[in-house]
């Protein structure tokens, strides 16, 4: 066994006590979100990250792909739809208060979570430097009768999850990362978006309109429709599904898979 495969079982016994942040919790200071394709967040997740930088958080986005592909419309070129979609991301995150926005130019519907894109979302996460990443399920391929997950969401968090633990934390990996001025960064908190097995609820009743706005951005993907009542729907029934919901929690919440890496 090697010192690192050991310090990594030390710091992670099992059955070692969590103690998961409840919704009274401090927002985390920086966040990085990372997804498969402009609009991914505003469906899943926006709502906590409007609240948490309602609550002095600094957050910054990274779109693996810009969408180019996300278009019923056989006259608009890729290369269109991603100006497009990277437009409306960008409006999006201006409505949410997201710090930065990086598109990495994957193209829509080709992810595999190879060593290149590992390696390009290591760079950002020792760029940004976060406290919290936001991610994608890479274990989620279904769910129901109805919905097949998309391959690039699977991909995008996979590549994610390989990237913060350990490529992230490492000299040795990604060397080349070190001659760019980019140190290893240990991120401590990990939320997985998306998430077939939940276990943390974040109540998002006082951003629910905020993130709901900031779906309204992607009027590519959205059209003419209004999805006020969906989003409000499925904020409620999240919230009911929270097993252990306080009296006072609210109406509306998101979801999330939990991990504590700590330092």
């Amino acid at each position: 066994m090697t010192d690192n495969r050991a310090r990594d079982i030390e710091q992670a016994p099992p059955n070692a006590p969590e103690a998961p942040p409840t919704d009274e919790s401090p927002a985390p200071r920086r966040v990085l979100l990372i997804q498969a394709h402009p609009d991914d967040a505003e469906f899943m997740c926006a709502g906590t990250v409007a609240k948490w930088v309602q609550e002095g958080a600094e957050a910054h986005y990274c779109s693996i792909t810009s969408g180019d592909k996300g278009t019923a419309d056989p006259f608009l070129s890729a290369p269109e739809i991603a100006t497009i979609r990277e437009r409306e991301q960008r409006n999006a995150c201006a409505v949410l208060g997201v710090t930065s926005v990086t598109f990495l130019g994957y193209l829509d519907a080709t992810l595999v979570p190879d060593l290149a894109l590992r390696r390009e979302l290591t760079r950002v996460i020792r760029r940004v430097k976060p406290d919290a990443l936001m991610c994608q399920d890479p274990t989620m391929r279904f769910s129901g009768q109805r919905y097949i997950n998309h391959p690039d969401h699977l991909a995008a968090g996979e590549a994610a999850l390989a990237a913060v633990f350990p490529s992230a934390r490492d000299h040795k990996t990604f060397p080349e990362l070190l001659d760019e001025g980019l140190e290893p960064h240990v991120t401590p908190e990990i939320y997985i978006y998306g998430a077939r097995e939940a276990d943390i609820w974040v109540d998002i009743s006082s951003a629910i309109d905020t993130k709901i706005a900031a779906l309204k951005e992607h009027v590519s993907q959205v059209g003419g429709g209004d999805p006020t009542e969906r989003m409000y729907e499925w904020g409620r029934e999240t919230a009911r599904q929270h097993p252990d919901r306080p009296d006072d929690f609210g109406e509306f919440a998101e979801s999330f898979k939990y991990m504590n890496l700590g330092s």
